[in-house]
């Protein structure tokens, strides 16, 4: 849609000749995010510094009914932060400042452009501890983070976003703007908006503040990179840890195309990688008292001893751990510099882990696709790269969606469901039919028009196109 001279003097205004943004170029780049190569640019960027500016312009967006999408980093996997109708992209890039560090209530209040990397970073000087950490988080935003309930790597330990938001400053799609909770840990007055907030994908309102809890830092951990013969018994091993009483601070799948394609691509990482070898673990434990680390790892040890692996790497020196999480936290990037592909983010019981790979194996088989999965198997998150390597354009546009949707209805038959961190958005919209009856995705449309009757903000992500 194209915006009238009239609309577009009146967001300058708000914001500023300088932030506001009508060039293709520009647009073209505000219009994609790491989803696949999809592309769709807003009609305009507009660029505001605070709360007060965002309310003005969805006032204005509210009124006129033009559609609107907050723009975050543009790191994510689901097409959340495509502007499908055009109208206006809300780049929310200026607000990006970390407001207080409350080392006494161990609180910080942050804007939503705070790169993830660099809070952890900041709390982390005060001996701090931010947990949540997506493979990402050295460009992703916080906001980003909140719109999706991010995960990563340590969420097997220390929960996703969700768990460590307290409260939220957000601006409404009428232009109202809110705060939806307390800063205590505890908060039973009312409806729990803060959660309502936390992972609705833009849809619901925009955040402009966050309170997030910390923890204590914890000054030691060990790290080991377990190779297994059997992919599948990988996957086995992940529950039979849990079982035997060790929470790891992270566990990690990786399958071992995933490796092979990551050690091309980056470099100043030295593994051994047998051509027998067919997965590994990456396990880290953490703590404050190095002996009781010890003795996990040594209960590790016995556990996935009973599984066919090969000798067990520790890593020795902090370089030596960072080559490692370096090596996992670049697999997605190198199983795209392989191929076209797509990327799914299923999530299962951990102990169903096993089943769950089996059956893409054999869907892919069915359909034609070969895949690559990896993963945070601690809490059953698995992502499936399906790549397109030789298939042909018409297979790919017509048997890979098929073989999808019985990826999801095989994650749903194990009691899983569609995505574990990256979001539906865009591209998972019309499948959630699969995990959701009518009835709940007409309760979940009504919660929608309740914060947004005009369908402004964000239209045309999560919710399936027939509905």
């Amino acid at each position: 849609m194209s915006l009238s001279p009239e609309i577009l003097q009146k967001l300058s205004k708000i914001v500023g000749d300088s932030f506001i943004f009508t060039d293709k170029e520009i647009l073209n780049h505000y219009g994609h995010d790491e989803t696949e190569d999809y592309v769709f640019p807003p009609s305009v960027v507009v660029k505001p510094a605070n709360a007060q500016e965002i309310s003005a312009i969805l006032k204005i967006a509210n009124e006129f009914k033009i559609p609107t999408t907050p723009i975050g980093a543009r790191t994510g996997l689901s097409g959340g932060a495509l502007s499908i109708y055009e109208g206006i992209g809300l780049s929310m890039e200026r607000l990006d400042k970390i407001l207080e560090i409350d080392e006494l209530n161990l609180q910080v209040t942050v804007e939503p452009a705070v790169i993830t990397q660099v809070l952890r970073e900041a709390v982390a000087e005060k001996g701090l501890f931010y947990p949540v950490d997506p493979s990402s988080m050295g460009s992703c935003w916080i906001g980003g983070n909140i719109a999706e309930n991010a995960g990563g790597a340590r969420a097997v330990k220390y929960g996703v976003t969700k768990d460590y938001v307290l409260n939220l400053e957000v601006v409404l799609p009428n232009g109202e703007i809110i705060w939806t909770g307390a800063n205590t840990l505890k908060n039973s007055t009312g409806y729990n908006l803060t959660q309502l907030m936390v992972g609705s994908e833009g849809t619901l309102g925009v955040i402009t503040k966050a309170v997030l809890k910390l923890l204590p830092k914890n000054n030691h951990n060990v790290l080991m990179l377990v190779p297994f013969f059997d992919a599948a018994q990988a996957c086995e091993a992940v529950s039979a840890i849990f079982r035997a009483g060790i929470v790891p601070s992270a566990l990690e799948f990786m399958e071992r195309e995933a490796i092979d394609w990551t050690l091309r691509l980056v470099e100043g990482i030295s593994v051994d990688v047998k051509p027998e070898h067919q997965a590994h673990l990456l396990i880290e434990v953490d703590g404050n008292y190095p002996e009781i680390l010890m003795l996990e790892a040594e209960k590790i040890m016995t556990v996935v001893e009973q599984f066919d692996i090969d000798e067990v790497l520790f890593a020795d020196t902090e370089d030596q751990k960072a080559a490692l999480w370096k090596m996992r936290r670049s697999v997605a990037e190198a199983v795209k510099s392989n191929s076209i592909y797509k990327e799914e983010d299923t999530v299962v019981p951990r102990y169903m882990l096993p089943e769950l790979l089996s059956g893409i194996k054999k869907i892919g088989e069915k359909y034609g696709f070969k895949s690559v999965c990896y993963g945070h198997a601690g809490d059953g998150n698995l992502h499936v790269n399906i790549i397109k390597g030789n298939m042909t354009d018409d297979n790919w546009e017509t048997q890979v969606p098929l073989g999808i949707r019985q990826i999801f209805e095989l994650t749903v038959s194990l009691k899983g469901t569609l995505s574990g961190e990256h979001g539906i958005g865009y591209v998972q919209k019309n499948f959630m039919d699969i995990a959701f009856s009518k009835a709940h995705l007409e309760l979940m449309e009504s919660i929608k028009r309740v914060f947004d009757h005009n369908n402004i903000l964000n239209p045309g992500k999560i919710f399936p196109d027939e509905l």
